[in-house]
């Protein structure tokens, strides 16, 4: 039995985002480690100094929208603390976890079953 068409839609939309989600981990992550033989130690940048260096302004607007629609307590105990992880191990979390979420479980009777 085949899935519904949209089923199939949402699955590749899923993995399309992880993809995104993974070149940009992998370029956060060969950004960190020019960085870090340029300058002989270890560079981490974090994903708010990384956000504020692509947008600096969007950050204050997502901080206002948080802080209005889920409360301030959101945005100091759980946003600020994923905005301090390394850039990299956050977009990697973020493509595993979309594409979990567009994963397709083979069948187990193969793919030449009936």
């Amino acid at each position: 039995m085949q899935p519904a068409n949209g089923a199939m839609v949402i699955r590749f939309f899923f993995r399309l985002l992880s993809l995104v989600a993974l070149a940009i981990a992998v370029l956060a992550g060969a950004i960190d480690s020019i960085e870090s033989v340029a300058s002989s130690e270890v560079v981490m940048t974090s994903l708010g100094a990384a956000w504020v260096d692509v947008s600096s302004s969007t950050l204050p607007l997502v901080q206002a929208a948080v802080e209005h629609y889920m409360g301030d307590w959101i945005w100091r105990n759980a946003v600020a603390w994923v905005l301090g992880q390394p850039a990299f191990a956050v977009f990697l979390l973020l493509a595993l976890l979309l594409w979990m979420c567009g994963y397709k479980k083979p069948s187990l009777a193969g793919r030449f079953a009936a």
